[in-house]
Formats: C-alpha cells, structure tokens, sequence
C-alpha cells in the first residue's frame, strides 16, 4: 500500500487481509463449483443453463484476480496452497454428486449467498476507511447479486416447467 494509503487507512489491513484470503479461497470454489457442474449437469434447459454457468466461472475467476492483486498492494500474501481453500472458506463447496440441473442451480444458489455476505461484511468493514478495497467489494457484490437472480430465474423456469408437464399428464 502506498504511503498517503497507509495514512488514510483507519483500520485493521492484517484482518483485512484475513477477509480478503477467505474470499480469496471461495471465489476459487466457486469457479470450480459452476465450471465443474455446468459440465456434468443433466437435465432440462441444460443447453441454456450451461453457458451461464460457464460464464459465472469466469467471472468468479476475474472476482479471485481482484482479490489477488488488492491482498499484494495491502503487503499481504495470497494464500498460496490450494489445500488451504477449505480451511479459509466460509462458504461451502458443493460438490456435484447429483448431476440434475436443478441440484446443482441449488448448490450455487446456495454459494452465491454466500458470497453476497461475505462481499457485504468487507464493504461494511472498509467502508470509509478504505476505498479501494471498498470499491472492489461493491463491484464484486453487485455480480454476485447478478448470479443470485440468474439463478433464482432459472429455478422458476424449472419449476414452471414442471408444473406444465404436470398440467399436461392430467
């Protein structure tokens, strides 16, 4: 961190640095999670789910990027070990042991919730005190909240579909 950085900071950059490892390791989840699942996932709608989930992968990707590169500038060190990504992580990984569409829409449901409060409790940590690091929460935050509704609106599109199909066996 710069010196006029160091001098406006009004907090703690060691817990911040904690925060911003934990989110460091669940943003490599997360693409693991929507990159893996989008490849094994079956069921129907998969040819229009598939690509979204690909691209919220990539934007997990970017997300562990920004992260990255703030931990260097704050003069921390990134967690480095992959093997270290379950033990920083507050939020979970769910592995996609049942491949249907629906399950695995639920697991990164469930991941995305996750990060929103995570992105929420570093912008509230930061907030006026550090506005680099506060900016890129708000950014991350506003995706997250963008892969939450993809989401939702893909679980609705199921369950109407399902309730059609049941309309049509009567």
């Amino acid at each position: 961190m710069g010196e006029k950085a160091v001098s406006i900071a009004k907090l703690d950059v060691k817990k911040l640095i904690d925060m911003l490892n934990g989110a460091l390791a669940e943003e490599w989840l997360a693409y693991y999670q929507y990159w893996i699942g989008a490849r094994v996932m079956e069921g129907p709608m998969r040819s229009e789910v598939e690509p979204e989930l690909l691209l919220h992968a990539t934007q997990e990707l970017t997300h562990a990027e920004l992260v990255v590169s703030r931990i260097i500038q704050l003069g921390g060190t990134p967690v480095l070990s992959p093997a270290k990504w379950f033990d920083l992580a507050s939020c979970s990984y769910g592995e996609p042991n049942d491949p249907y569409i629906e399950e695995i829409l639920k697991q990164n449901l469930e991941g995305e919730r996750c990060a929103i409060q995570r992105y929420e409790e570093i912008a509230d940590f930061t907030n006026n005190k550090d506005y680099v690091t506060y900016q890129m929460a708000i950014t991350i935050l506003n995706d997250e909240l963008e892969h939450e509704h993809d989401i939702e609106d893909f679980l609705k599109d199921l369950n109407r579909m399902k309730e059609e199909f049941k309309k049509l066996r009567l």
